[in-house]
């Protein structure tokens, strides 16, 4: 792709070398070649295309990587990634062996910090800031970029509400786009959209601010002495104007944040002012494309599109293939929810992505979406339980370790019966290391007073939803991964009360037995059936479907029937599955060979789940070797 200015800049140091007229041109050509490359490669488009101004004008200014940026939610970063030597590998972006589409402190000295969940860049930009502060350097400015509804999270209120007594050297850049991934939520919602929209409010502001904000470095000790009045008259009068100055910060904006040159001025003030400051700016989701722009939630990540009119592509799956597992958890919850007016859904700000819209559209007043507040979302659905609604509690695994201390001491210390609906278990794919669900087995597991479950496919899932609705007595987590199932489009049989804590017998065999949960037993299906067909090896296979309560009678049996047990867990290998069985034939001194197939204990990067499965050996013929090797 050709490019007047954008194919000189590689690094920040380019931009510096430009005129500031010419910037609002590189911000067009930055916005056409993100828009082209994710057209084809699909990723977080919204979110960085409202940031490409403010993006060029922090680099224009700062100087980066000894300036320290934060970016959060990380899927703001494109335009940040493009600009610091990574625009030759933004092709790869999310892809297998390719670059992050995050953050990622191992693939560049210009991103200071990893982000991928959100409401952490306060957090961490007050770190390096009060370290520069003990270490003597006053002159490192440290940035936290936050937006995409991050600013509604618990630990973005806990950082300002400590960072306005340090009076350390630090920015909070307020990206006010109006949503997340949905809409943006609650009170915090609202307020800024107070401030916003006060015209009163801002120019009472503006005012005092250009009557008191006298020039720096002046040698004339009568005006040096009247700018210190004014500016302690102008921290008195604007002191709990607003909820960024009670917390002890110099709060400025709103400003247009699609203003490059204005956006310039404005840093370079702002560079030079010791302190917690927060510039408050307005964006556009999905600036710049016009059917991004306008469905915000749509174009969050909205996988292939034509570059030129912005229309998604026509999706080359079957129209008759299986049903989403997200989709049947939300058709089933409005079954539920239709019978019984306790049902009540509760989603930190994921309610398209976990399919809670089904019931939205029909139960408004019974779907609460509390932004991103993971914590808050579990104790919540908690103090629902314990007046006797019965709340499904919808959180992606890898959002769920954000709310464990909630899960032990407000859930299940109590026995309260919130039933956790656990999506995106598992390998996620080109999301990364931040996404994948690789621990819920584990740090589930070792909690009392918890039932955990996992479907092998889309009628199970419906059975053990119905089956939690039934028991209430405990807590009760069901976990099942992102996309398709296997059963044939629209299976919808009866409810059907499922035995807890009970396993399946799927196949008797000789020698070898597996031992699977969840979907992942499906992959061990096709691998049984290659292992009878091409190698003569007849395995029997144990659906666990409970990981707690386990059922210690089937596998106990299993293991005097059997040599060599095979466990099959789509989490990580410490402390689920593999170490619950361990246990147990330990316990019972039963003497079978145990191999285990599950998410080693390492990280996992980001790829397609066919790509990250085949690497550790959890696909079909991956099984199949390991099997051989016995």
């Amino acid at each position: 792709m050709q490019y007047k200015i954008l194919n000189s800049v590689l690094y920040p140091s380019d931009i510096k070398k430009l005129d500031i007229a010419s910037l609002p041109e590189l911000c067009e050509e930055l916005r056409d070649y993100i828009i082209t490359c994710t057209a084809e490669n699909p990723g977080h488009l919204g979110a960085s295309l409202g940031t490409i101004e403010l993006t060029v004008a922090l680099h224009y200014v700062f100087d980066a990587p000894t300036d320290k940026m934060v970016w959060d939610v990380g899927h703001q970063a494109y335009c940040h990634k493009i600009i610091t030597g990574r625009k030759e590998l933004f092709h790869t972006n999310r892809c297998y062996k390719g670059i992050s589409g995050f953050p990622n402190r191992f693939e560049s000295e210009y991103d200071a910090f990893g982000t991928g969940h959100s409401s952490t860049s306060i957090s961490a930009v007050l770190g390096m800031a009060v370290a520069a502060k003990l270490q003597g350097d006053n002159s490192r400015n440290h940035i936290a970029i936050i937006g995409d509804g991050a600013i509604g999270g618990g630990e973005a209120f806990e950082a300002m509400n400590h960072a306005g007594e340090t009076n350390a050297n630090m920015l909070i850049v307020l990206n006010d786009n109006k949503i997340a991934i949905d809409k943006n939520v609650g009170a915090m919602s609202k307020y800024l959209l107070h401030i916003t929209a006060s015209a009163s409010y801002n120019r009472f502001k503006n005012r005092l601010w250009n009557l008191f904000s006298l020039k720096k470095n002046t040698s004339n000790r009568f005006t040096r002495f009247f700018s210190k009045i004014g500016n302690n008259l102008k921290g008195f009068i604007l002191r709990g104007s607003n909820l960024f100055q009670s917390l002890g910060f110099r709060y400025f904006g709103p400003v247009d944040g699609h203003d490059v040159i204005q956006l310039v001025k404005i840093f370079r003030k702002l560079k030079d002012i010791q302190g917690p400051n927060l510039l408050h700016i307005i964006t556009i989701k999905g600036k710049g494309l016009t059917l991004a722009e306008h469905n915000q939630t749509k174009y969050h990540a909205p996988g292939k599109f034509d570059p030129d009119t912005g229309e998604l592509l026509p999706s080359s799956a079957d129209a008759n293939a299986p049903d989403r597992y997200q989709d049947v958890f939300g058709n089933a919850i409005l079954e539920l929810a239709e019978k019984d007016k306790r049902v009540v859904g509760i989603t930190p700000a994921m309610a398209q992505g976990c399919s809670l819209t089904i019931m939205r559209d029909k139960f408004p007043d019974r779907v609460f979406d509390v932004g991103i507040a993971e914590q808050h979302a579990v104790t919540f659905s908690a103090g629902l339980a314990a007046q006797g609604m019965v709340p499904f509690c919808n959180i992606y695994s890898s959002f769920l370790q954000r709310a464990y201390d909630q899960i032990v001491h407000d859930v299940a210390l109590q026995k309260l019966p919130v039933i956790f609906c656990i999506d995106r278990a598992g390998i996620v794919g080109e999301d990364g290391a931040t996404h994948q669900g690789a621990f819920d087995l584990a740090f589930l597991r070792t909690i009392p007073n918890i039932v955990i479950a996992a479907p092998m496919n889309e009628i199970i899932l419906r059975n053990m939803m119905f089956t939690a609705y039934n028991e209430r007595t405990l807590p009760f987590a069901i976990r099942y991964p992102r996309g398709r199932g296997v059963l044939p489009k629209n299976s919808t049989p009866e409810f059907e009360i499922l035995p807890i804590g009970k396993g399946r017998i799927l196949k008797e065999g000789e020698k070898v037995a597996f031992i699977s949960i969840g979907h992942i037993g499906n992959t061990v299906e096709n691998a049984i059936s290659e292992l009878a067909e091409k190698h003569g090896i007849n395995a029997a296979h144990i659906d666990a479907q409970f990981l707690k309560p386990l059922d210690e009678a089937l596998i106990i049996e299993t293991a005097k029937k059997y040599e060599t047990l095979v466990t099959v867990e789509d989490g990580t290998e410490l402390g689920g599955l593999y170490s619950a069985v361990a246990e147990l034939l330990e316990r019972e001194q039963l003497k079978n060979r145990l191999l285990h197939i599950a998410i080693p204990d390492e990280f996992v990067p980001h790829g397609s789940p066919a790509e990250l499965y085949k690497e550790l050996g959890m696909d079909t013929e991956g099984i199949v070797k390991k099997v051989l090797k016995i």
